[in-house]
């Protein structure tokens, strides 16, 4: 077993009606004045909203709020909340909303605790040093970016889409009730069940030397075969509360590191399809979907035992110890299958977007950061690799 650094921070408040206990856990966490982010009508038309801010009141907390957060969330946005947080004195920022609205709160976050252009941090010209403290009341089950130490932000200039990644991004603590997520679109808890097995499936496979801790192995199995039974509950019932739970903890889980104590993880995937979702502005769990099958077939030969081991252990396939590459890749056709199944792509065209050899050759150079990195750890892949899984995934 390799030696690793584990944290997890964030107090995880689960279960019904726990939303009404936001203002008093704020008021714990030293909040004089909060700042409510969120995203569309929903949480308002939910009565969400006004319970938050009930709570708030009842705890003797003055807020403000800022909606309008999208999918994918936009830099504007986060310039919008600092300059609003630094004329009306806010000192916390609850999110309530997904995984668009938690990074959108972070990010503002970053902003007011450090000096300069909150972009260049994204950009990685400089290094963050604090945070203002952020917490959430979750409403999709998808990013687990209410446990984790990331944070993804769009720059309409360029239609940049990049990462931050640090232990100030922790919340404070996180509001986890699973009856807030039973309105959402089936599309939406489909991509967001994808979400969740990615955020696993970049931590299951990593470096090929990478020593096995056999402990985490079963956790990132389970957490796959759970999050697909209970999907297809949840599209079927989608007010079955035990599926919704088991989605939501699933969810939290795949992204605060509790998997990816073995090693950092590959996430090729996951930049390959930031660029996607930068410019198209796609769901991120559809447009992983969209990448993976191909990247897979691109990579499976660097990392065999790995594709073998998810094929027989995930997804039920026989293993043909004659042929370990035969096992890998049906592993690799049932992963697809199960995503069709959920009405989830397994093409970039399924998402109607027709990739031209412009658009391929576009992508690639902003993924490679204009030429100058690679991206993965089962194989590190150039811009050439990059175009080549664009092309097979179109």
């Amino acid at each position: 077993m390799d030696n690793f650094n584990f944290q997890a921070p964030t107090r995880v408040i689960f279960g019904k009606n726990t939303e009404s206990q936001a203002g008093a856990l704020c008021k714990q966490y030293g909040a004089h004045k909060v700042l409510v982010h969120f995203g569309g009508n929903s949480a308002k038309k939910s009565g969400l909203l006004d319970r938050v801010c009930a709570s708030l009141q009842e705890a003797g907390l003055e807020y403000v709020l800022l909606g309008g957060v999208v999918p994918n969330p936009r830099l504007s946005k986060v310039y919008e909340g600092i300059e609003l947080c630094k004329a009306e004195g806010v000192d916390f920022i609850l999110a309530v909303g997904g995984g668009s609205t938690i990074d959108s709160s972070k990010a503002i976050a970053y902003g007011l605790a450090n000096e300069g252009d909150v972009w260049e941090y994204y950009e990685g010209k400089r290094t963050v040093t604090g945070s203002i403290p952020t917490a959430a009341v979750l409403t999709i089950a998808a990013a687990g970016s209410e446990m984790s130490t990331s944070s993804v932000i769009t720059n309409e200039e360029g239609w940049l889409k990049r990462g931050l990644t640090s232990t100030y991004a922790y919340c404070k603590f996180c509001i986890l009730n699973p009856e807030l997520t039973y309105t959402l679109p089936a599309y939406q808890t489909a991509s967001g069940c994808v979400d969740i097995m990615m955020h696993t499936l970049e931590r299951f496979f990593t470096a090929p030397e990478t020593k096995q801790l056999d402990i985490i192995d079963r956790i990132s199995e389970n957490i796959l075969r759970n999050t697909m039974r209970n999907a297809k509950i949840a599209l079927a019932d989608p007010t079955n509360y035990d599926a919704r739970a088991e989605i939501m903890w699933c969810g939290s889980l795949s992204h605060n590191d509790t998997t990816g104590e073995r090693s950092f993880g590959d996430w090729a995937c996951h930049q390959i399809e930031h660029e996607l979702s930068g410019i198209w502005d796609i769901a991120h769990g559809a447009g992983l979907a969209a990448i993976w099958g191909s990247w897979a077939r691109y990579v499976y030969k660097y990392s065999l035992p790995r594709f073998v081991q998810l094929a027989v252990n995930v997804m039920g396939v026989p293993n043909d110890f004659r042929n370990p590459e035969a096992t890998a890749l049906e592993g690799i056709a049932k992963m697809e299958e199960f995503f069709r199944s959920i009405d989830m792509p397994t093409k970039i065209s399924d998402i109607g977007i027709d990739l031209t050899e412009e658009n391929i050759k576009e992508l690639a150079y902003k993924c490679s950061f204009m030429g100058k990195r690679t991206v993965g750890k089962v194989k590190a892949l150039d811009i050439a690799d990059m175009e080549a899984i664009y092309r097979a995934a179109k």
